[in-house]
């Protein structure tokens, strides 16, 4: 029996996407005894349970994870169901779209940091309260390998992944005499739906040819998976990562080491 979550209670935003869904499942897998799914349209968030094991403990909550009142009610309701909560997993993120800064929308590159960014300020802010009332816990924080370097014409995107650096390890540091750990995931590009937008916004109708393209810069050859950046998201919610607090973990298949 896996027992690496065993009677832990876990709430993932971006909750139906590839990341957010493939992590739920490794996390029952290990046997944690809630999860709490977060996203923002709630059909998705029902199609994404019914891809689960019957009868898992699993809850959710649609929700714009970049508005405090939603926040502070998934937080809470994630806790009255499961009786505390024990992870954060602030996965949620947009793409934005793939345009040169002097003509980058202003309104869109504001609704990239707030679901990217205001939405991790939010996440910690409200579910402070709840990990310090059961004595510490983890948070992660998705973040991207455009968290580390620069990339032309994803300035938003760019500037979002970025930013988590800078909240994470405040964060950590603030927590640490608390025993809350936090840290960010850096995935390079990751085959799921987000990445097939980019290929898209980066040559309409070509997207085989910017996958392609991407693969030549990763030198283990090809994209991660989702299952590989919940393997790591396991790692940083269980007790073996029990003494890692304000540290970026790269899953890129050697991109950054170029």
């Amino acid at each position: 029996m896996k027992t690496r979550m065993q009677d832990k209670v876990i709430i993932i935003t971006g909750g139906a996407g590839g990341i957010g869904l493939e992590s739920a499942a490794l996390f029952l897998e290990e046997g944690a005894r809630g999860i709490h799914l977060v996203d923002l349209d709630a059909g998705a968030l029902k199609q994404a349970v019914s891809k689960l094991p019957a009868d898992s403990p699993v809850t959710w909550t649609a929700a714009d994870v970049s508005l405090s009142a939603d926040v502070a009610r998934y937080t809470d309701e994630a806790a009255k169901a499961h009786g505390k909560i024990d992870v954060l997993f602030l996965n949620a993120g947009i793409e934005g779209k793939v345009l040169p800064i002097s003509e980058y929308p202003e309104e869109l590159f504001d609704k990239v940091m707030a679901v990217n960014v205001k939405s991790i300020f939010l996440g910690l802010k409200h579910a402070i309260p709840h990990l310090k009332e059961n004595g510490g816990g983890s948070v992660m924080i998705t973040s991207s390998v455009a968290g580390l370097r620069g990339t032309p014409n994803v300035s938003a995107y760019v500037t979002s992944k970025h930013a988590t650096l800078g909240i994470m390890k405040t964060a950590a540091l603030e927590l640490a005499a608390d025993k809350i750990r936090v840290n960010s995931i850096h995935p390079s590009p990751v085959d799921n739906r987000m990445m097939r937008s980019l290929e898209d916004g980066f040559a309409p109708g070509k997207g085989d040819e910017v996958k392609a393209g991407f693969e030549q810069m990763i030198p283990l050859g090809r994209y991660a998976t989702n299952r590989e950046i919940a393997e790591m998201a396991l790692f940083l919610a269980s007790n073996e990562s029990r003494f890692i607090t304000g540290s970026s973990f790269v899953v890129d298949g050697g991109m950054t080491a170029k």
